[in-house]
This record gives C-alpha cells, sequence and structure tokens, in this order.
C-alpha cells in the first residue's frame, strides 16, 4: 500500500465529508419499525389466542374479538386469494386480510426491495436476534463455502417453484375451491393449533430452526422461506436500489462485511440482487457520506427515517383502506366458527393436498 492509498483511509469521520453521526444498536428507523412490527403480531397472536380459546370453550355467546391481521401468517390462502380475485373479480371473504397482505407486501417489495422481510416479518426479527445472540455468545455466525452457500440458497427457490406449479395445476376453478373448502375456512385456527399442539416432529424442526440461526445468519430466511424468495424476484424490477459513489469510496469494505445476504455492495456500482432486504446495514457503516446510499436514482437518496415511512406508510395506507372498504375482516360469523372448529378432525378438514 502507497502513501496515496495510505491517505485516504481516515481514521477519524472528516467533517464535511464523513457522516457526522451513525446509528447504534438497535435504534435505527429500521430496528423501530422491527419492534413495533413484532411487538404488534404478539398483540395480534394474544387476542387470536383469547379467540380461539373460547372456542376450545364451547358457549352460545358471542366471541372475543378476532384479529383480521392474523391472517398475515397464511401465506397460501393469501397468494390463491390474490389469483382468486384476479381471476374473479371479487375478492373472497373468507380470510380476505390474506389477500390484502400478501398485496401490500408484493408492493413493498416493488418500491422499496424485499424491506418486507428485514422491516416487517416478525420471523426475519427473530432470526436476526438470534443470529445477534451467535455473535455475543462466539464473537461472530459462521459462513458456510460458497459452493454450499449457493447451492442452499436455491432451495427457496425450489420451493417456490413447487408452489407455483401447484397453482397452474389446480387452475381457476381449483383455486376457487380452495379458496371455499372446509380447510381454509379453519386455516387460521389450524395454524394456531399447530403452535399450541406442535407434536415432535414440529418441535424437533424447530429446535434445529433455532439453534441453525445462532450460528448461520438468516438460516430459514436465506435459504428455505419461498414467500421471501417471491418477494425478491418481485424487488428485482424495484427502482430503489444500494448504489455505490465510486469517486467517494474509500474501499474500506465495511459495507461487504456489514450485510447480512453476503453480496459484494463493495465492488458494485449498484446492488440488484434479490436478496438485498434493504436493510440499509452497509450505508449505515459506511464512514464516508452519501457514499453508499438507497436510492431510485444517482442523484437521489432515501435516508432511513423516510425508507421507514415509506414501508410503514404502505403498510398503513393497504390495511385503512381495506377497512373502509369493509373487506378487512372475514365474513364467517362466530357460530360458522363454532360449527367449523367443531368439524375440525373431520378429513373434510385436512389440507387438500393430502
Amino acid at each position: 500500500m502507497d502513501i496515496v492509498e495510505l491517505a485516504r483511509i481516515p481514521k477519524k469521520p472528516v467533517p464535511g465529508t464523513a457522516k457526522g453521526k451513525m446509528y447504534k444498536g438497535f435504534w435505527t428507523p429500521r430496528h423501530i419499525v422491527q419492534i413495533s412490527f413484532a411487538a404488534l403480531n404478539v398483540f395480534l397472536g394474544i387476542q387470536f389466542w383469547f379467540f380461539v380459546r373460547a372456542l376450545q370453550e364451547g358457549g352460545t355467546g358471542p366471541l372475543p374479538p378476532r384479529p383480521a391481521g392474523v391472517e398475515g401468517w397464511l401465506p397460501i390462502s393469501g397468494l390463491m386469494g390474490v389469483v382468486d380475485w384476479f381471476a374473479s373479480g371479487d375478492l373472497n371473504l373468507i380470510h380476505p386480510a390474506s389477500a390484502i397482505l400478501t398485496l401490500c407486501f408484493l408492493a413493498i417489495a416493488f418500491l422499496m426491495r424485499k424491506s418486507f422481510c428485514s422491516w416487517l416479518c416478525p420471523v426475519g426479527t427473530i432470526s436476526e436476534g438470534l443470529a445477534l445472540l451467535g455473535k455475543k455468545i462466539f464473537g461472530r455466525t459462521f459462513l458456510l463455502p460458497r459452493w454450499l452457500d449457493y447451492s442452499l440458497m436455491s432451495l427457496k427457490y425450489v420451493l417456490l417453484g413447487l408452489f407455483v406449479s401447484a397453482f397452474f395445476l389446480m387452475g381457476v376453478s381449483g383455486i376457487a375451491g380452495f379458496m371455499g373448502s372446509p380447510y381454509n375456512q379453519l386455516a387460521d385456527v389450524k395454524m394456531l393449533l399447530f403452535f399450541t399442539e406442535i407434536g415432535i416432529v414440529g418441535i424437533v424442526v424447530l429446535v434445529v430452526l433455532v439453534i441453525g440461526s445462532v450460528f448461520v445468519e438468516g438460516l430459514w430466511c436465506r435459504y428455505l422461506c419461498p414467500y421471501g424468495a417471491m418477494l425478491g424476484l418481485v424487488s428485482w424490477a424495484s427502482p430503489m436500489k444500494i448504489r455505490r459513489d465510486v469517486h467517494t469510496c474509500i474501499d474500506c469494505d465495511r459495507c461487504t462485511k456489514a450485510c447480512p445476504s453476503r453480496l459484494p455492495v463493495a465492488s458494485k456500482l449498484q446492488i440488484i440482487s434479490p436478496e438485498c432486504t434493504g436493510c440499509l446495514k452497509c450505508e449505515n457503516v459506511c464512514p464516508i457520506k452519501d457514499c453508499i446510499t438507497m436510492a431510485p436514482t444517482p442523484k437521489t437518496k432515501v435516508n432511513g427515517r423516510q425508507f421507514a415511512l415509506v414501508v410503514a406508510g404502505i403498510f398503513l395506507a393497504f390495511v385503512i383502506t381495506a377497512k373502509i372498504a369493509g373487506v378487512w375482516n372475514t365474513k364467517l360469523a362466530d357460530e360458522e366458527y363454532r360449527y367449523h372448529f367443531s368439524q375440525r378432525d373431520n378429513p373434510a378438514y385436512s389440507h387438500p393436498g393430502r
């Protein structure tokens, strides 16, 4: 390294060149949004648990309020609901919020990259927390060899391909039949019962994923999540990209090292990979002001606060619009839920693919 190269590496932030203030710890705008949405999911989960508990106890009185937001945990119903909506022109009102939220997350992916995964998804938040625990315990997380890493990354796209193939095989009429099936009418309750009545196989799988996520950052998200794969492919068309200014870059490589998706930020003019989750970690660690930016064009930029407002704003716009239009809550009445719950062990309520 010659004297000129040494002179380009600032020991401390230079006023007017480096960032005067960098986000620390968990108080970036992204982490605030993450924690808020994680708390929202806990609140919705508790509400829904009381609803299902009332179903289990029987009775004839009004059931506790059922939070429609739990339908965000029904991705298959949501995707099929969107397809059925576009095919028929009418939104199926059994689990309408699942379709609304699916469209919302697709819109976020197109406009703000795959930020659902790193800003809103509670599974992504838990995964990130487990990786942080691994760094606290071992001082680092572990990287798989490139050949194994790329091979495993393909799994989520394979799973997505299987789901898409199943949709094509079902056809429009088959999807419409699924939407009205006994299974789909009780899918939200079955989803909760999977966790409250989980078997030994489910426990083993969860334990493996949890322990694996402590050692390998984003184990589920990086290798196995077909929903994230779908959002990543949509984000490929997003105008929002991580951009690097080669004129001010000091080649410190901090951005690449900070990227949880292992993307070569320091060697690219812009990042268009479907693996980019818009987490802004590369921007936050860069010591040079406006060298690494999230921007729709090279001459514009979106800072963390603006990014947070747009992501949260899109989410709220979809939810509020659906509520105003009267298509947020299920059409199923309490007595219908009681009937379906009483029949939950009937083979007709098994998954149609089984």
